[in-house]
């Protein structure tokens, strides 16, 4: 009887749910961060056996539910703050909902510092995950390409996943992203060797899948999961085991070095290659936030000031803004 009661608490949850995101949806929202989490708090009540209405306790215990590594109070301020929305709207329906606020894990901090990939990093990254097993799957091809196109286009892991045959031109070598973040599309120009290696994945991946214009570009390798998209939560655990592996120790602020630092470090390299060519940085700018798809270009400019790299090609700069004769030899001269 108690398991009834449970089930029929749980079932009144998800519909509730269904019932918000619907009404979001009628609304003009993009909920998919905001699905992932609330379907995933459905299945943490179901499994802890909740009775009654949500109260703090059980929605801090889903947020401490870390993906990453051991996870961090301002990672779990986070999650929590994706149920606010939520919860103030389901207690029209069950008033004895609690609403969780700053006071269970602190604020939510401001941008931090990420972790920024050297490349023997990136080498080693790709090098092992082509080594993943077994030898009579695709899995450890998959793997290795998307790792390696994230790293070289700085595209978020949604994106990529996201891709579908016909949104990836070998021929002219450019990815169509469409609506992503933001609900905005957006074409990625690749280089040559990013081209060249998917065109030899898809090589591979065609031996186990047929290719049509719908057939996703990262495919699952296993059982039933053979060429069907592959999912984001199988992708970061297979991160974390390669990560683990390696014996890599974090550079940022974040604890360990995490997939979306591949998107950070692109940007960093970008910035710093276009310094030692010379390149005026604000002509880029734009071009550069275009690229990676922000919403804002202050979005872009933030890694100035978040990665010690840059901050000192900015303190050179001041210098000469501050001093217009440093740098100077004794003539004048640059």
């Amino acid at each position: 009887m108690a398991g009834e009661r449970v089930m029929s608490r749980t079932l009144s949850l998800a519909a509730r749910v269904e019932q918000y995101l619907a009404e979001r949806r009628r609304l003009g929202f993009d909920l998919r961060t905001m699905r992932y989490g609330l379907e995933s708090l459905v299945k943490h009540v179901r499994r802890s056996r909740q009775r009654g209405a949500l109260t703090i306790e059980v929605m801090a215990a889903w947020a401490r539910q870390a993906r990453q590594g051991a996870g961090t109070n301002a990672t779990w301020a986070r999650k929590l703050r994706l149920l606010r929305p939520f919860t103030r709207w389901l207690q029209q329906f069950e008033p004895a909902t609690e609403v969780p606020d700053e006071s269970i894990f602190g604020p939510i901090p401001g941008r931090v510092a990420p972790h920024i990939y050297r490349d023997d990093e990136l080498v080693a990254l790709l090098e092992a995950a082509g080594r993943i097993g077994p030898p009579s799957s695709p899995r450890g091809t998959v793997m290795q390409t998307l790792f390696g196109l994230l790293a070289c286009t700085g595209m978020r892991i949604s994106e990529a996943l996201a891709l579908v045959d016909a949104d990836v031109d070998l021929k002219s070598g450019v990815l169509t992203i469409r609506q992503s973040k933001f609900g905005k599309s957006r074409l990625v120009p690749l280089h040559p060797t990013a081209t060249a290696a998917l065109q030899r994945y898809r090589r591979e991946r065609d031996r186990y899948v047929r290719s049509t214009p719908e057939t996703p570009l990262f495919i699952g390798s296993r059982g039933q999961r053979l060429g069907q998209p592959l999912g984001d939560h199988q992708v970061h655990l297979i991160f974390d085991q390669l990560r683990r592996q390696l014996g890599w120790v974090g550079r940022g602020a974040h604890g360990m070095p995490r997939i979306h630092d591949m998107r950070h470090s692109f940007a960093v390299r970008r910035l710093l290659l276009w310094h030692q060519q010379g390149v005026d940085l604000d002509q880029r700018m734009l071009a550069l936030s275009t690229y990676l798809g922000h919403a804002k270009v202050s979005n872009t400019y933030w890694y100035v000031t978040a990665v010690p790299e840059l901050m000192s090609i900015v303190g050179k700069r001041f210098e000469q803004f501050a001093d217009p004769w440093v740098g100077l030899d004794e003539d004048g001269n640059e």
